[in-house]
């Protein structure tokens, strides 16, 4: 059984509702800086990313190689990945036109609206997670009653979730960087 990527099943999808209600922002986001993908490139490993985080992240590495996997790209100016970027801008048209008509938050595993709220979880779910063994014998709140404590919740936790993403990127790449200049220091010396 091959496993087939979410890109591949969106014309069937489509197809059969009109929407890509059952892909999540997470498979149009780009692994470096974990936003909806700008201007993706593709590397011969059939990686993709932001043209800008992959520059970036070469720029800072000092050498050419995907940020995934680490495998050498033979290419400094990995062309456009125009069908991922066209995706991404569908997904984003969608998005706005969901959050526009008044249907608010949308459940990135179900692609239904969120209503309630799990006090256990603290987090907003839809009818279906509720209803799904996940949440067996947990306790909800309409969530009109939690939206502005939520709302300063979701603040905090995109924040802290920059933050770390962050603190992963500087590692990475410090360590790596840090290791070549000794590298470049002892032969120096010796």
């Amino acid at each position: 059984d091959q496993k087939l990527h979410p890109y591949n099943t969106y014309q069937e999808e489509t197809a059969q509702t009109g929407k890509m209600a059952s892909l999540s922002e997470d498979d149009f986001s780009c692994p470096v800086c974990h936003e909806i993908f700008k201007a993706p490139v593709l590397l011969s490993c059939s990686h993709s990313f932001c043209k800008e985080c992959l520059q970036q992240f070469w720029r800072i590495k000092g050498t050419e190689e995907c940020p995934v996997c680490r495998r050498r790209s033979s290419n400094n100016q990995p062309p456009l990945n125009l069908a991922l970027q066209n995706l991404c801008e569908s997904f984003l048209k969608e998005r706005k036109e969901r959050r526009s008509s008044g249907s608010g938050e949308i459940c990135n595993l179900h692609g239904n609206k969120l209503e309630l709220f799990c006090l256990e979880d603290k987090q907003p779910v839809c009818l279906v997670c509720r209803d799904s063994q996940q949440h067996d014998n947990h306790k909800f709140r309409p969530i009109s009653e939690v939206v502005p404590s939520y709302k300063k919740l979701s603040n905090i936790r995109y924040e802290l979730h920059t933050i770390t993403h962050m603190i992963i990127l500087q590692k990475s790449l410090t360590v790596p960087y840090a290791f070549k200049t000794l590298l470049r220091y002892f032969d120096v010396k010796h």
